[in-house]
């Protein structure tokens, strides 16, 4: 295969994640602004709201969305179950169609959502667009992990996706710099037009030869080969279980970063779109170290074991220190480098499964994983009520770096697997 045809593919789904994460850090960065513009932080507002939902809205009360920020992390729940949806859907045309067909097709359907984001009026339709957008953000990582694996040398796949990840997590530090200077409804607008202008690059881009000379017999994109087998299955879900803690992260300790500053008594304001460029700015340079570390060590899961670590210690000092405006915000860029073995997780999915499934698994994991913010933010939500915030971010720090440490045992190390295999 062409080698300029390779490096222009990786640089163009470098560019494809840099909008998909400009795209998908942008609630985070315009929950308040947004949400306080369209009047939801009066509390007459939200109840107008929650009865519109009937009986859903009632529930919702139930379990303590009834203020500001539990209707942003409604919003973003929303938003993360079209991700879970959209996973699998992307993960599955991947495997049948293509891995190009899914970074044109994805972007698109993200692009058109967050244009039409700039002119909602209310929380409704602010949540019908979310989740469409979630849906066409699930498909542009797992098919560029995908791609980039199959079509990079065995030995030196974990670099190549570590770059890619490393320049599209700069997406995120861009989106909160000009966040600065654009009101929400522009922002939007501009994600769009930047995921319009990619689509213009992808027609040159190659596709896998591992999928194109696959065997026409071949069941490809068949969801039900993950539940057939036990074995199968447990590998599925000791992957997932991998990246269920650098989520609880961002959905918790950096998107509600000014909650988090206020619940540890710090009085300087702390702004949102602040936490998150450094967190992000923190992932890009730890994905990049984390290529370079699982190249060293030859090894996924040494890789990981040393982010877990440090993940662990940074989430417990978060709590236990003294902060002031300036330390705080480091410790959000310290929880973000802490995360960076986000794109090993992918990696691991991809090595650990056949080319007639690997679509699906690496587009549905971390599309899972992120659609399961929805269950970790309502048992924060509700934890927070009765224990606190700070209890409740340590309890759950411990029960998911617990599980995912135990994951970590039982998977097989993958560095250097040759991934010219099918499923059967």
């Amino acid at each position: 295969m062409n080698r300029k045809l390779i490096n222009f593919t990786i640089f163009v789904a470098a560019f494809g994640y840099f909008v998909d994460i400009f795209d998908l850090s942008l609630f985070g960065i315009l929950r308040i602004q947004s949400l306080k513009d369209l009047g939801y932080d009066d509390p007459a507002r939200i109840q107008s709201f929650l009865n519109s939902l009937g009986i859903l809205g009632d529930f919702l009360r139930g379990i303590g969305f009834n203020d500001f920020m539990s209707i942003g992390a409604l919003l973003l729940n929303i938003q993360m179950i079209g991700m879970l949806v959209g996973g699998l859907v992307w993960g599955i045309l991947g495997d049948r169609v293509g891995r190009k067909f899914i970074l044109f097709s994805s972007i698109f359907m993200f692009s058109v959502g967050n244009f039409l984001n700039a002119f909602v009026q209310d929380a409704f339709w602010y949540a019908v667009l979310r989740f469409f957008v979630g849906m066409g953000l699930a498909g542009e990582l797992g098919a560029a992990v995908t791609l980039i694996s199959e079509i990079v040398d065995k030995e030196k796949r974990g670099f190549a996706n570590a770059l890619m990840a490393s320049f599209g997590l700069l997406g995120a530090v861009v989106a909160s710099l000009i966040s600065h200077i654009f009101d929400w409804r522009t922002m939007y607008i501009i994600g769009a037009v930047l995921g319009f202008i990619l689509l213009f690059f992808i027609s040159n881009t190659v596709e896998s030869d591992i999928f194109s000379k696959q065997q026409k017999d071949v069941s490809k994109g068949n969801v039900i080969l993950l539940f057939n087998r036990p074995e199968r299955l447990m590998r599925y879900v000791l992957v997932f279980l991998l990246g269920v803690p650098i989520w609880f992260v961002f959905s918790i300790l950096i998107i509600f970063s000014p909650e988090v500053a206020q619940s540890i008594g710090l009085k300087d304001k702390i702004v949102a779109a602040n936490s998150i460029m450094l967190a992000y700015l923190g992932v890009s340079a730890g994905d990049m170290f984390a290529g370079i570390l699982t190249q060293k060590f030859r090894s996924r899961k040494k890789a990981i074991i040393f982010f877990y670590f440090l993940s662990v210690i940074t989430v417990f000092l978060y709590f236990f220190v003294n902060f002031n405006f300036y330390t705080f915000y480091f410790y959000n860029f310290l929880l973000g480098f802490a995360s960076g073995y986000w794109i090993l997780f992918l990696l691991v999915g991809a090595e650990n499964f056949g080319t007639n499934i690997r679509s699906t698994v690496v587009n549905t994991l971390p599309n899972f994983v992120r659609g399961s913010v929805f269950v970790i933010s309502s048992v924060f939500i509700y934890l927070k009520s009765v224990i606190g915030f700070v209890s409740s971010a340590i309890l759950m720090t411990c029960l998911f770096f617990g599980l995912s440490m135990l994951a970590l045992i039982f998977i097989k190390e993958t560095f250097g697997r040759d991934l010219d295999f099918t499923e059967e």
